[in-house]
């Protein structure tokens, strides 16, 4: 199908989107990659009047380290973000799941700032955010303000941006040196959403886990923070009981719609293997 017509704007700073943003109104809709918006814009899912392209914004671009925060601008692309050994030594999970995301044509222009603002439970950077700890730089004609990536996602598509705003960039805590990371994710055939996916961080103290958290997409409505499965192998070697406890309290809080890729029951099921292979993998990937 054919999208609806729009009229096209391309700012050139920040301070420009927000100002067309909040003159422009509800008609209006932020552009980065476009990976999530055109495809929704030609099946007429999406009609928005007035598109706001923020690919000439070079501040919004780009991976820096700031002492122990890394800070990613919100339109650097997966591929960008794969070639940033920067963010790639920091935070390795960063290019494990981004490998993950469609395929190479879409990384070239997908953002990554893209992937995590549209509030879609089938994205995988939302769940790595949460496992990360990261913080939202959200900016609107007033201002900028913070908010957690754990706060952020409300419901599917839904959000706590407010009007007028957009995210500029990502911003994370570096993990410890040693820490371990896995994203796990089982799809039908490459480009497509999960099935289900588990992404976890951990660290390894005298052969036990310090300090894990774990995150699941696709499993719910929104991207899930497994804080149960999570504490149910802090302290353990990875033990089976420890694991199988972690499963159990991972499925405890996925809701997933049964669809195309499986019933409710199965994609719960297979989600906490995710989970199984994800500690599995970011524990032998510790160094404790």
């Amino acid at each position: 199908m054919i999208p609806g017509p729009f009229s096209y704007h391309r700012p050139k700073s920040i301070s420009e989107a927000t100002g067309l943003l909040a003159d422009l109104g509800e008609q209006s809709r932020v552009l980065a990659g476009g990976q999530s918006l055109i495809p929704m814009m030609k099946l007429r899912l999406a009609a928005p009047e007035h598109l706001i392209d923020i690919g000439a914004i070079a501040e919004l671009k780009g991976v820096q380290r700031k002492g122990s925060t890394l800070v990613i601008g919100a339109t650097t692309t997966q591929h960008e973000l794969q070639q940033s050994k920067v963010a790639t030594d920091a935070a390795p999970i960063l290019l494990e799941a981004s490998l993950l995301i469609a395929d190479p044509q879409v990384r070239y222009v997908g953002t990554l700032g893209g992937n995590v603002a549209n509030g879609d439970p089938g994205n995988d950077m939302p769940a790595v955010m949460m496992c990360l700890d990261a913080t939202y730089r959200l900016t609107g004609s007033g201002g900028s303000r913070s908010v957690k990536a754990r706060d952020f996602y409300q419901g599917t598509y839904v959000t706590a941006l407010k009007p007028g705003e957009i995210v500029t960039a990502i911003e994370m805590p570096v993990p410890p040196a040693g820490h371990g990371w896995a994203y796990e994710k089982l799809k039908r055939k490459i480009g497509d959403y999960a099935t289900a996916a588990a992404g976890a961080v951990l660290t390894v103290s005298r052969g036990k886990v310090a300090t894990c958290t774990i995150a699941l997409s696709n499993l719910s409505d929104t991207a899930v923070l497994a804080t149960d499965a999570a504490k149910a192998v802090i302290g353990t070697a990875l033990e089976k009981p420890a694991v199988e406890a972690a499963m159990k309290a991972a499925r405890a809080v996925m809701s997933p719609a049964s669809d195309t890729r499986g019933t409710s029951d199965y994609r719960i099921h297979v989600g906490g293997i995710m989970v199984e292979r994800a500690l599995k993998k970011a524990f032998s990937r510790a160094k404790g």
